[in-house]
């Protein structure tokens, strides 16, 4: 790890303005200007921070029914998200150099491709002078996720090298796909990144359960979020009526390679979660296990991943 500069690496624990791409920029801007001035060399926001999880919603979705406002609330949705590349991701780019920081950015994606309804859960990468690094899109949206998301192919699950380490990203239920996880370790990360909408006590024990199997840092990374935080004049508010306040209570959390937390789990509040990661601490773990060196078992086993763009349209 001698290569590497140890970096400070910054969890952002917040909720945008839901349904707001504007305004949810200018919170994203004011929360990594305040995490660099923290000291932060990496931030990274939660799962679909742009422009919203939309937790607790069914858009009034039920098995052989859709209602005029579910529709409505939809296409409100689908207005706020971010097409990749557009004026948001310049603006994000620009967040980041402005800041000099690997800016690691959740958004709902809207595809400008082959159809500009169809939306994924994304993470973006960006580099310290602004660059758009790549991104990956979530390769299987959970249970009910599916009436907004589409799934991803393999063409976007990169880990980047950077100054401070190889960073990569799966995305809340992805990390309990054993292959996605395997993955990620055959291509060295050192930094998992873990952003997630689960705030359950369960989920923890996933994050320290990754850091153990790939002795790796595991970064959790998720919103808190109050039902005040909804706009009342979405469509379909009443779908909250039964919703608790606090929708999100957190659990954003940083864990050492050997499991043990650094930064503990963060829970009923917004908060910007900051630490240095000692990288000497990943060779230190894989003295005793190293999943894809000297504890792995080639002979038996052989990982095969389709990192081919998957083509649509019906085409062959």
């Amino acid at each position: 790890m001698k290569n590497y500069k140890n970096p400070r690496i910054a969890a952002i624990q917040a909720a945008p303005i839901l349904f707001d791409i504007e305004e949810s920029l200018e919170k994203a801007a004011t929360l990594t200007k305040e995490a660099a001035n923290m000291g932060a060399d990496i931030v990274v926001f939660p799962e679909s921070y742009l422009p919203a999880y939309p937790r607790g919603m069914n858009f009034g979705a039920i098995i052989g029914s859709r209602t005029e406002s579910g529709r409505k609330d939809f296409t409100r949705y689908v207005e706020n998200s971010v097409i990749v590349p557009s004026k948001e991701t310049e603006f994000l780019g620009k967040i980041a150099k402005e800041n000099d920081v690997y800016l690691i950015m959740g958004i709902t994606e809207r595809d400008n491709e082959w159809s500009d309804t169809t939306l994924y859960c994304t993470v973006l990468f960006f580099a310290p002078d602004g660059t758009l690094l790549g991104k990956h899109r979530k390769l299987k949206p959970t249970a009910s996720e599916r009436l907004i998301w589409g799934e991803g192919d393999g063409s976007t699950m990169p880990v980047f090298d950077t100054p401070f380490g190889k960073i990569g990203a799966l995305i809340c239920w992805e990390n309990y796909m054993p292959l996605a996880r395997a993955n990620m370790y055959a291509k060295g990360v050192h930094i998992y990144l873990a952003p997630t909408a689960d705030a359950r006590e369960s989920w923890q024990s996933t994050l320290r359960h990754i850091a153990m199997e790939g002795r790796c840092f595991v970064i959790g990374v998720n919103q808190y979020v109050t039902k005040s935080m909804y706009p009342d004049n979405l469509a379909c508010y009443s779908e909250l009526d039964t919703a608790p306040e606090e929708m999100s209570k957190g659990g954003s959390a940083i864990v050492h390679p050997l499991g043990e937390y650094i930064v503990e789990p963060c829970w009923g509040k917004e908060e910007i979660l900051l630490t240095e990661l000692d990288l000497d601490q990943i060779t230190n773990a894989k003295f005793d296990f190293d999943p894809v060196g000297h504890y792995a078992r080639n002979d038996v086993f052989q990982l095969q991943v389709n990192e081919k763009k998957q083509k649509v349209r019906g085409e062959l």
